[in-house]
């Protein structure tokens, strides 16, 4: 099963003034998934299938205030509460598309978020989910097994090369073991690129983010 994130940038920021001396509360609104067409990464999550999970993580998570996301791309499928900075406290479907609602929490890195959004930063949300892909004509579909993480991480959009080093976890591949996810294959890249030179540090970066792609 890979690591599966998809950033979705047209999000909406809604501040709650509080009575009296409460402080104001930040909200994220916005389509946080989109299923029946290919995105920018090249997947398609047919409708049915994103339906079903988002209703499981639903049930399970946004209902029992425990469904989390963090600031930044994680590296791994597990949600790590040292880094949680909001709850996503609505899903719902419009159509083709799942519109979410996080409410950004007061924790240190909910701090980070709320002092980015008061300085006019641009931010998006990354869903983080598991799961087989299948080629089928241009796209990889997403596949029946997908396992929805979280709905929405909070990240700035990276670019190019060295959003690979940032991002680089999508591309491993994870499995069940003892009920544990584990990861099925060692970070090579990140060392190679942390042990490189500022002299030769680009060119280890193309190479690694060349031999990446070659194995998608």
């Amino acid at each position: 099963m890979k690591l599966i994130c998809e950033i979705n940038e047209d999000i909406q920021y809604k501040l709650e003034e509080a009575e009296g001396s409460e402080p104001k509360k930040y909200f994220l609104e916005g389509i946080f998934m989109q299923a029946d067409q290919k995105n920018r990464n090249g997947r398609l999550y047919p409708k049915s299938i994103l339906a079903k999970e988002v209703k499981r993580y639903t049930d399970k998570y946004i209902k029992s205030n425990r469904a989390f996301g963090e600031l930044g791309h994680p590296d791994g499928p597990t949600v790590n509460l040292e880094r949680v900075s909001h709850m996503i406290t609505e899903l719902k479907q419009d159509g083709s598309n799942f519109v979410g609602r996080a409410k950004v929490m007061d924790t240190p890195y909910g701090k980070i978020v709320k002092s980015l959004i008061d300085e006019d930063a641009k931010l998006g949300v990354s869903s983080r989910g598991m799961g087989s892909l299948k080629p089928q004509k241009d796209a990889q579909v997403v596949q029946s097994d997908f396992y929805l993480a979280t709905a929405a991480d909070i990240v700035a959009d990276p670019s190019a090369p060295d959003a690979f080093v940032e991002g680089i976890m999508e591309g491993k591949e994870w499995v069940w073991e003892n009920g544990l996810i584990r990861e099925k294959f060692i970070d090579g890249y990140k060392r190679e690129i942390a042990n490189a030179s500022s002299k030769n540090l680009d060119k280890v970066k193309i190479r690694a983010f060349g031999d990446f792609l070659s194995k998608l």
